[in-house]
């Protein structure tokens, strides 16, 4: 798995230099750029797909900074979800994705990658609220999967209030 320090969103369009509103609907893009990992994001009106050497892209609403902040859920129910994502053969997409959430949330730790036996390659993540760790195979999920799972994390995981930790 590769490491990328990616930077906040920019709040404004790369295409047009136009400041990005709050509600505005935008597209983020993740370039190489040398040996770099650039963010790019671009206004609605502005995108026309993701470039070729695109790494990653996403889609996303520009927040109102007067507005209550989105807060993720407590650590536990977040472990909890991932948990039964793990006992779900048909959910390794979504467990993989969760899991990359929560080692940036630091509720895991990424402790190593390792391939099995079967050949397929596993995050080993360790708990830092919890006790044990979790193997995850590395699943990349599909452009249509991958909304349906940020569908999923957003409705099931994040709340307008503050967090209760």
């Amino acid at each position: 798995m590769i490491d990328f320090d990616i930077q906040r969103c920019t709040r404004k369009c790369h295409a047009t230099e136009r400041e990005l509103r709050p509600g505005d609907l935008y597209f983020s893009v993740l370039v190489p750029e040398g040996a770099e990992v650039v963010r790019q994001d671009f206004s609605k009106e502005a995108w026309e797909g993701p470039p070729e050497n695109a790494i990653c892209w996403w889609k996303g609403t520009m927040p109102d900074p007067q507005t209550n902040k989105i807060s993720w859920a407590p650590h536990d129910i977040m472990l909890d979800h991932f948990e039964r994502l793990l006992q779900d053969p048909q959910q390794q997409d979504a467990a993989y994705v969760v899991g990359l959430l929560m080692v940036r949330r630091k509720i895991v730790r990424l402790d190593e990658t390792e391939t099995g036996d079967d050949g397929i390659e596993r995050l080993v993540l360790v708990g830092l609220k919890r006790e044990g760790s979790y193997k995850i195979p590395v699943v990349e999920p599909t452009a249509q999967r991958i909304v349906e799972i940020q569908n999923e994390l957003t409705s099931l995981l994040q709340t307008g209030d503050p967090p209760a930790e």
